[in-house]
This record gives structure tokens, sequence and C-alpha cells, in this order.
């Protein structure tokens, strides 16, 4: 007998995931530190309530290095951002392992690339954007494709019990779903964040996931962002508040929305200090010479 040789070839599809990030609703649990006054224009302290200056960004596991990234939603009180932005990420699936295949290269050295299989992992994050200090980290969220959370329909019904506890294994598990066999989830998912080796709800972010084959995606094509061809659907500009912009390109707006907002008090407080000052200066001025004139030719 001939020895035979056996090739196993293993058929992966070709599928996009498309991810049109709606907004970002914080929670009054998580948590900031970035006090700095250089920082204050992006993020800064005003009594207990906090302004942002939001951004979102996301990748599919084993492809860290195409992470996308939303725009900036400047000055949000609160923590809150509009985004109406979409991510777009091509990977190729192995149906039958349930398993993303990735082609790269281990180093910048290597000459070829290497395969690997990851399970498909979707991962958000939420950053608050600082101009002068590093980015603070807000929360994060996971999912993965194959058993993805069910989403709620709106965002009072978004909690950490929609997440698998995995400290606890005797919890209620939470209702889960393929997107590969769904293939269009939307609504709101919890962000989540650990503080002393907890867990706590961070935030809530709205989303819309989409897979598609690779022939679907060109029969309906839709760029990142907000860039041509933007179709299927169409995004508008999300509807932000005339505060959120960038404190250093319109200085007219940061007088009106920042400085004097911020300051007005302050501001008030010098100006009746000043003319304190300059009426009782005035008053002592005057003092000596009205007293002279009264002794010398009283009344």
């Amino acid at each position: 007998l001939e020895k035979a040789d056996i090739v196993l070839v293993h058929q992966f599809t070709e599928l996009c995931l498309t991810l049109r990030i709606g907004g970002f609703s914080r929670t009054s649990h998580s948590s900031i530190d970035s006090q700095s006054f250089l920082s204050s224009f992006t993020c800064c302290r005003a009594g207990s309530s906090l302004e942002y200056a939001t951004v979102c960004c996301s990748w599919i596991g084993g492809l860290e290095d195409e992470k996308q990234k939303t725009d900036v939603h400047y000055r949000s009180l609160g923590g809150e951002g509009n985004f109406n932005w979409r991510f777009v990420f091509p990977f190729e699936y192995l149906p039958s392992e349930q398993l993303c295949v990735i082609s790269k290269k281990e180093n910048f050295w290597s000459l070829d690339k290497t395969e690997f299989r990851t399970p498909p992992k979707l991962f958000i994050q939420i950053w608050d954007n600082d101009k002068f200090t590093m980015d603070d980290y807000l929360g994060f969220l996971e999912l993965d494709l194959n058993s993805t959370i069910s989403p709620t329909k709106t965002a009072k019904g978004c909690d950490l019990d929609m997440l698998p506890d995995t400290k606890n294994p005797g919890a209620k598990a939470p209702k889960l779903t393929s997107l590969f066999s769904q293939k269009s989830l939307n609504g709101w998912w919890p962000c989540v964040q650990e503080k002393d080796d907890k867990r706590i709800l961070a935030g809530k972010v709205e989303m819309t996931l989409e897979i598609v084959t690779e022939q679907e995606a060109d029969e309906k094509p839709a760029a990142k962002a907000r860039d041509e061809p933007n179709m299927n659907p169409k995004l508008d500009p999300p509807n932000r508040p005339e505060t959120s912009f960038l404190w250093f390109t319109s200085p007219c707006k940061t007088l009106k929305y920042i400085i004097w907002r911020r300051f007005k008090w302050i501001f008030l407080g010098i100006l009746i200090l000043l003319f304190v000052v300059l009426f009782l200066g005035i008053f002592f001025y005057s003092l000596p010479n009205y007293l002279s004139m009264r002794i010398v030719s009283p009344v």
C-alpha cells in the first residue's frame, strides 16, 4: 500500500461586522480622577458634577492594531456622549470551529504572517479625552459574538444583571444569543468598571450590531464613521448641545460657556471688590483736605 497524504481544508467565511455607536450614558457610580487645572477645559469638577470629553473605541479580539475610535463629544455634562458613528470590521470566520481566523506577523521583523484562531469577541471602551493629561478610563464592554448578551430596548432596563457573574456560578444566567444566527442586534448594553475588586456599572452604551457576508457588504456598501458612502443606513451628525466644542478653536464660545459660566461669581465678586476699594481710596484720599477745610473755615 502506498502512503496517502490527507489534507484537511478548513473553509472560512469572509464576514463584516458593522457597529453603529448611538450614544453613551454615564451612571453616577463611575468615578474619574483628573483634577489638573490645565485639563479643566475638557474635564473639570464643578461642585458635584463632572464635565467630560467622551470618546469611544472598539476592536475585535486579535485585531487590536485595527482599533477604531469615534470623534470626541466635548464638554459632556455628566459623561454622556452622542456619536452616531459607524465602525466596520472585516474578518475571516471559521463556522465549523466558531473561531476567527487572523493572519498577522508575530514581530515586525517577521517575513511571513502567522495564522491565529481566536474567539470572535468585540471590545468596547469609553474614555474621557484630555488634551494635556492622560485620558481617563470610564468603562468597558466585552461581547462574545457567539453568545452575545441580549440588549435592552431602553436605557432604564440596562443594568449589571444582564452580564454573566463569573464569581458566582450559581447566579441566574443572562439571556444570550448568537449574532451569527441573529444577524442584527440593537439596544442598550451595560459598560462596567473594576473598582476595589468589584464590578460597578459605569454607564450604558446604545449600539446596533450587524453581521453581513462579503457579498452583502459589496451590494450594500457603508463606510466607516460618517464618510462616503454614508448609507445602509445614512448616519446624520449627532445632536449635540452648543457647549460641545474644542475650547481653543472657539474663543468666543470658550468665554461664554466655560470661563463666564464657571467663574462669573468670582468675576462679579472681584468687580464689586474693586468698586469698594476704589470708593474707599477716594474717600481716604479726600478726607484730609475735607477735614482741613472744616478746621480753617468752619460753618
